[in-house]
């Protein structure tokens, strides 16, 4: 075989094999990014361009949150938000607008003690679905009505319904404590 037809046969076959590896591997990484992420991947995705545009953001997301000095709450200080918790639910029953109000500045304050950035709901909600994705929704659910509130528009049953929703993402700040994400391969 002459080596003209021998690279006539070679070049192909490894241009072949080399979009098959790069689309094995792109199947891969979106595979990682929607089990992680569940729900708020195919929010992202709505939100954006492409899926690729999407799953851009959503590792963005992933290397801003790896520079983040997330850390577990010690025991002295979960023991203290489990108590003004208490505080908050106790204060439901005479003042549910407030109580819902004081329950997104106390999940905020978890946050913050944990390491997040607390600077912007918007980043709040990308630094969070990093490692909270399953409990975001939540959390803008909770933050909705909280808006709500603010001028007197929510329903007792609504505040009650955020009082729920700021629970969910509370119980997850301060059990979650420091567990290392897994970074896909």
């Amino acid at each position: 075989m002459s080596t003209g037809t021998l690279l006539a046969i070679v070049i192909p076959l490894a241009v072949v094999v080399v979009l098959i590896a790069v689309g094995l591997s792109l199947f891969i990484r979106h595979r990682a990014l929607r089990e992680r992420y569940g729900p708020e991947y195919e929010r992202t995705v709505d939100a954006a361009d492409s899926r690729l545009a999407a799953e851009r953001e959503l590792s963005a997301r992933e290397r801003r949150h790896d520079k983040l000095d997330i850390k577990p709450l010690p025991d002295r200080l979960r023991e203290r938000y489990t108590r003004d918790w208490d505080h908050v639910q106790h204060e439901f029953v005479d003042r549910p607008e407030d109580a819902v109000h004081d329950a997104d500045q106390l999940v905020t304050s978890v946050m913050h003690e944990r390491g997040y950035p607390t600077e912007g709901y918007d980043q709040q909600l990308k630094d969070l679905s990093v490692e909270h994705s399953r409990t975001l929704e939540h959390y803008r659910a909770a933050h909705e009505i909280d808006t709500l509130s603010e001028g007197h528009k929510a329903t007792t049953e609504q505040l009650r319904s955020a009082m729920v929703h700021y629970r969910a993402l509370f119980d997850e700040l301060l059990s979650d404590g420091g567990q290392t994400r897994h970074v896909p391969a």
